[in-house]
C-alpha cells in the first residue's frame, strides 16, 4: 500500500491537518497509516514549532486548531506516538496545545501542574537514571490521561486501550526495577521514620510509597511476597506513628486542596465539582467522626476549621460584592449584644452592589452556599459565632438580586436553613440585621410570577407561621405589613398577621 501523503505543516494548512487528523476515526482511512506518516516524517515536533510561533504571537485560532490537532493525534492511539510525544523533548508543548480548548473561556493550565507535580524529588531514593526517565515518563502519560483525556465510558469499547497498555506496562518496569534495588524500600522507610525527616518530605514520600503499594497490590503473584517484604521492614508500626502524627495536618491540607478545587472548577456545570462537594462534607461532618474521634477532639478540629481554613470557602461570597462591602466587612461585630456597625441602628451602612455577572462565577457560588448550608446544619455552635461575627447571611442574602435565578434560590436556601433551626441568636441577628428586607423585595419582584424562587420564598413564611416563630413574625408584621399588601391575596402573609395579632391579644390579657 502507499505511503499517505500529508499536508505540509505549515500555519496557512492548519485547518487541512485538522480535519484530517479530527476525521480519521470517522473515515476508512487507517489509523495505522496516518500514525506512521506522522512518525516518520516527524511531524510531531513540527507542529509543535508551529505552536511555539502561534503562541508567541497570540494567533487564538491556530491554538484552537493544534488544540484539535495534538488531541486527534492522542486519540489514534499509537504507542510509535506516544514516546515521541511524552519524551522530554515534546511533553510541555504538547500540554500546551491541549491548554487551548475552544469550548472553554480560557487556556488550561497544565503546564504549570505538570511541572510543580513531575519534580521528582531527589530525597526519593531512586538511583538508576533510566528508572527516573521512565518513572517521569509514566507520571505524564498518567495526566494526560487522567485530567486531559475523556472519560473511556464516553466512547466505544476499548477506546484508548493502547494507552492503558502503555501506562501499565511502564508500571510493571517500575516496580520490578524498585524491587531489584535491595536499598530502596529500607531507605524509604528510614526517612519516614526519621524525626528530622522535614514535614513536607516525609509527605512526598508517603505519596510515592502509597502510590507504589497500590500498583504492587494488583499484581497477585508477586502480593504475597511484597506484603512479607513490608512486614520485615515494620510496616504497621510505621504507618500508626504516622497515622497519629499527622492526621490532622494531613486532613485539614485535603480540606483546602478540596475546597481550591471546587472554587477554581472552570467547568462546575459538567457536575465534577458535586463529587468534590460530597468530599468535602464527608470530610468535616462531625457524625462521620465519631466512630474515630471523642467529642473533644471533633470539637478541637471544628475550631481548626474555622479559625484557620473556612475563609477559603467563603472568600468567592466575599467578593460577590463591592468594595464598600470590605470597608465596613471587619471582626468588630459583636456577638453579644448585636451593637456594632451591622447592626440595624447604624445609618453609616452602605448598600451592597452585587459583582456577579457570569454563569461560570454564578455555578460556584451556588455551590459555596449549599456547602454554608450544609455546616449550618452539622457544625451548630461554631457555623453560628461564623455568620453572626461576619454577617456572612447579609452577604449571602446579596445574590438575591442576581439575574440566575438558580443563585437566588440558593441564597435563600442558605436563609431557609438558618431559620429552620428556630434558635434565639439566629433569629435575634435576622431580626436586628433587617435581613427579611431582600426576601420582600424579592416577594415583591415575582409577584406576578409562577417560577420556583416565587414558591420558596412562599415557603418559608409559611414555615415561620406554622411553627409560630413569635420574634420573626413579630418583625416580619411591625416592618413590612405595608409592603406586603400589594401580595395580601397569598394567605400566608394574612395568617402571619394573625398570629400577631393573637399575640399581641395574649400579651395584653396577661397584662391586664
Amino acid at each position: 500500500s502507499h505511503v499517505m501523503d500529508l499536508p505540509s505543516c505549515e500555519l496557512h494548512r492548519l485547518g487541512e491537518i485538522a480535519d484530517l487528523v479530527t476525521s480519521v476515526r470517522l473515515s476508512r482511512v487507517p489509523k495505522e497509516k496516518l500514525a506512521l506518516a506522522l512518525k516518520n516524517e516527524g511531524y510531531i515536533p513540527k507542529l509543535l514549532q508551529l505552536f511555539q510561533v502561534c503562541e508567541s504571537v497570540k494567533n487564538t485560532q491556530g491554538l484552537h486548531l493544534l488544540f484539535d490537532i495534538v488531541r486527534g493525534i492522542l486519540y489514534l492511539d499509537k504507542a510509535i506516538l506516544f514516546e515521541v510525544m511524552f519524551s522530554d523533548e515534546c511533553i510541555l508543548d504538547v500540554v500546551g496545545c491541549l491548554e487551548y480548548d475552544p469550548c472553554l473561556p480560557r487556556p488550561g493550565w497544565h503546564r504549570e501542574s505538570l511541572n510543580k507535580t513531575a519534580k521528582l524529588q531527589e530525597f526519593i531514593p531512586i538511583r538508576d537514571p533510566e528508572l527516573r526517565q521512565k518513572i517521569r515518563q509514566t507520571f505524564r502519560a498518567q495526566y494526560i490521561q487522567a485530567i486531559i483525556m475523556p472519560n473511556p465510558s464516553d466512547f466505544e469499547e476499548g477506546f484508548l486501550s493502547t494507552l492503558d497498555s502503555f501506562i501499565s506496562s511502564s508500571k510493571d518496569e517500575i516496580l520490578q526495577g524498585l524491587q531489584k534495588d535491595e536499598k530502596f524500600l529500607p531507605e524509604v522507610f528510614a526517612q519516614l521514620t526519621n524525626e528530622a525527616t522535614a514535614g513536607e518530605q516525609r509527605r512526598e514520600l508517603m505519596k510515592f510509597f502509597k502510590e507504589f503499594c497500590a500498583f504492587s497490590f494488583t499484581l497477585p503473584e508477586k502480593r504475597d511476597q511484597f506484603l512479607q517484604t513490608l512486614a520485615k521492614l515494620g510496616f504497621l508500626p510505621t504507618l500508626e506513628m504516622l497515622m497519629v502524627s499527622e492526621n490532622l495536618e494531613l486532613n485539614t491540607q485535603l480540606i483546602v486542596e478540596v475546597i481550591e478545587q471546587i472554587i477554581c472548577s472552570p467547568d462546575p456545570e459538567f457536575g465534577g465539582d458535586n463529587q468534590l462537594m460530597e468530599i468535602l462534607c464527608a470530610l468535616i461532618d462531625p457524625e462521620k467522626m465519631l466512630a474515630t474521634a471523642s467529642n473533644f477532639e471533633i470539637f478541637e478540629f471544628l475550631s481548626i476549621f474555622y479559625d484557620r481554613y473556612i475563609h477559603v470557602l467563603t472568600a468567592p461570597l466575599l467578593a460577590a460584592a463591592s468594595e464598600e462591602w470590605h470597608e465596613i466587612g471587619n471582626d468588630n461585630f459583636n456577638f453579644f449584644p448585636f451593637e456594632g456597625p451591622h447592626s440595624p441602628g447604624n445609618s453609616n451602612r452602605p448598600a451592597l452592589i452585587l459583582l456577579v455577572e457570569n454563569y461560570q462565577t454564578a455555578e460556584i457560588l451556588a455551590s459555596v452556599l449549599e456547602l454554608l448550608s450544609f455546616c449550618v446544619e452539622r457544625h451548630k455552635y461554631h457555623m453560628k459565632v461564623y455568620i453572626i461575627n461576619k454577617d456572612l447571611l447579609r452577604r449571602a442574602l446579596v445574590l438575591m438580586k442576581s439575574k440566575h435565578k438558580f443563585l437566588a434560590l440558593s441564597a435563600l436556601r442558605f436563609m431557609r436553613r438558618i431559620v429552620g433551626l428556630k434558635d434565639e441568636l439566629y433569629n435575634r441577628y435576622i431580626a436586628l440585621g433587617n435581613l427579611f428586607e431582600p426576601v420582600v423585595n424579592a416577594i415583591l419582584d415575582n409577584r406576578n410570577r409562577c417560577n420556583l424562587l416565587k414558591s420558596a420564598l412562599m415557603e418559608l413564611f409559611e414555615f415561620i407561621r406554622m411553627q409560630d416563630i413569635q420574634y420573626l413574625i413579630e418583625h416580619i408584621v411591625e416592618n413590612f405589613s405595608d409592603a406586603l399588601e400589594s401580595v395580601k391575596y397569598i394567605h400566608t402573609f394574612q395568617g402571619l398577621k394573625t398570629k400577631y395579632e393573637q399575640e399581641k391579644d395574649q400579651q395584653n390579657k396577661k397584662l391586664n
